[in-house]
């Protein structure tokens, strides 16, 4: 299949004076494998005064550009691999290989590094897009991108991301490692520790969970430097897979998202240089809270294409197959209404995801509205494919189609990269905290 880059041209936005600086330019790459564009990275907030209003779904070229690519390469590539790769609970690696071909993997990766050099919200599109056909194959590059991507990128060295970055966007796999067994919701509560050596640090301990880990080479790995300070001396490191010491203990059998890897991961007196140290000594816990508070963004969307895809799967059997009474089921009023209501739901999930990343990308404060979006669009999946599998009857029950594994993958969304309560909680501090005198 060609690569997404050949789809794309040369595009210009027409941006008042004061915000042309600041936003992504897209240009052709000269390196045809992937998808191209410039992107000015700013600390600064982006002024929105004089932008007129658009609808929050509004989508610039470049990103419809990424929906259409990303649909074309799900439904020609990956499609026929989903019910494989889910019984045999695992990523086909020669899909792993394409996603790297097709530049989906370093989408928020500058060019100079080899990557995309996209926007925040076109990995977000790309995320939405492959969860319509597969939610296993959609966390993977979610989490590569949204978390490990953007943690090398925003706390890496010149010379981490020079050594990094290129890998990251064109054959290395990302592994994000913070939870724990006796950590999940309190995420800070970790035990797994690192201590200086003369060289740099050695860590020692186990993590839990952990997103990736059979296809990562490259390991985020949050330990405590300083007991005694608490969540105050926990770091990040990056942990090269071949390290001696390092080892997957274990590789879950799941209910849902089967063909994504979860490991129970070893650290036994791994050593690791001192420019493997991300960021700054006891940042961590810093560093986790914000970058997670993104990958949300990003599980939300996740959770928005699988109800897209369990709904568009149901709707086009009952409109155009199943009939009972002499008609299309679809052409009952009361299936109608349940329809509408579900796609409804959908609608609303996405309008919560696409304003989140807006805000982020605008760099407002964004923290609500991502919990909001994680929280609402995992409650819409579970009620739409749930819902849809109803609507097939006994076609959606059994195992011939995408149904059942859609509702099976929906579970996932209320559970990782912070619950249902934990969203709920988060959002509930920061409206106590804007309504208290």
């Amino acid at each position: 299949m060609a690569s997404f880059a050949r789809s794309l041209r040369p595009l210009v936005r027409t941006l008042p004076p004061r915000t042309q600086r600041r936003v992504a330019i897209p240009r052709i790459c000269h390196n045809s494998r992937l998808l191209s564009c410039t992107v000015f990275r700013r600390q600064e907030v982006i002024d929105l005064t004089s932008l007129a209003p658009t609808p929050i779904s509004h989508f610039s070229e470049t990103e419809h550009m990424m929906a259409d690519s990303v649909s074309k390469f799900s439904q020609e590539v990956i499609l026929p691999k989903v019910r494989e790769m889910d019984e045999a609970e695992a990523m086909d690696p020669g899909l792993v290989d394409q996603l790297f071909e097709q530049g989906l993997m370093g989408i928020e990766i500058p060019e100079e590094y080899g990557g995309a050099g996209m926007n925040f919200t076109a990995a977000i599109v790309g995320i939405e897009e492959l969860a319509r056909v597969d939610p296993s194959v959609s966390v993977l590059v979610d989490v590569h991108n949204t978390l490990v991507n953007t943690m090398i990128l925003k706390y890496g060295t010149v010379e981490s991301r020079e050594k990094w970055l290129p890998k990251l966007a064109t054959e290395t796999v990302g592994s994000f490692c913070l939870s724990e067994p006796s950590s999940g919701s309190d995420a800070f509560a970790l035990r797994t520790k690192a201590e200086k050596t003369a060289d740099g640090y050695r860590i020692n301990g186990s993590k839990m969970w952990i997103t990736n880990a059979m296809e990562a080479g490259l390991f985020i790995v949050f330990a405590n430097l300083d007991p005694s300070k608490g969540y105050r001396g926990i770091s990040a490191f990056i942990v090269d897979k071949d390290t001696k010491g390092f080892s997957i203990a274990k590789k879950e059998q799941k209910l849902g998202i089967r063909a994504s890897s979860t490991c129970v991961l070893n650290f036994d007196d791994v050593e690791i240089p001192r420019g493997n140290l991300l960021g700054e000594e006891g940042q961590g816990y810093k560093y986790a809270i914000g970058i997670l508070n993104e990958g949300r963004i990003g599980i939300a969307a996740q959770m928005t294409g699988l109800a897209l895809g369990a709904w568009e799967n149901a709707a086009r059997y009952v409109w155009n197959d199943r009939q009972q009474f002499g008609q299309l089921v679809g052409t009952f009023q009361g299936m109608q209404h349940q329809i509408a209501q579900a796609y409804t739901e959908i609608t609303a999930a996405r309008a919560l995801v696409y304003n989140a990343a807006r805000k982020k990308e605008a760099g407002q404060d964004f923290v609500m509205d991502a919990a909001m979006a994680k929280l609402y669009a995992s409650q819409v999946a579970g009620r739409v494919s749930g819902s849809a599998i109803e609507w097939m009857g006994g076609m959606g029950f059994v195992r011939e189609g995408i149904a059942e594994k859609m509702f099976r993958d929906s579970k996932i969304g209320a559970i990782y990269e912070g619950t249902s309560n934990i969203q709920l909680q988060t959002i509930a501090k920061l409206l106590q905290k804007q309504y208290t005198a």
